[in-house]
């Protein structure tokens, strides 16, 4: 991946955690500003703490076909919601689960919006 496309990908998430931040399913953000550095701390939990999640609870998700993923991907959001100031979830694991979930929705609407010489 490329540094362009690495920036991409950062704004679509921003642009992804603002909107969340908007609907109401508990999630709250202050500010954009605030939205750009939520996608930069999920996006590195993801790139470093997912795999060590995926491993760890490989035989669950394993036995629940794959649906454990959703519960991995609601706990790399709170974390991200507990380390980041401004992020906050009203709901606990409940906004984390909608969230993380709407977080997956948004980014494909706005990655099928993109042209697709730029993705």
């Amino acid at each position: 991946m490329d540094i362009v496309s690495l920036a991409i990908a950062w704004l679509v998430t921003s642009v992804s955690f603002f909107i969340l931040s908007k609907l109401p399913i508990g999630v709250d953000i202050d500010t954009f500003g605030k939205a750009m550095i939520s996608a930069a701390v999920f996006g590195l939990l993801n790139a470093l703490v997912r795999p060590l999640f995926v491993i760890l609870g490989f035989p669950l998700v394993l036995v629940t076909f794959g649906l454990f993923m959703i519960v991995i991907n609601a706990a790399i959001f709170g974390l991200a919601a507990w380390l980041v100031e401004g992020f906050r979830l009203r709901w606990g694991i409940w906004s984390a689960l909608l969230g993380a979930v709407a977080l997956g929705f948004i980014n494909s609407l706005l990655y099928s919006i993109l042209p697709t010489n730029i993705r």
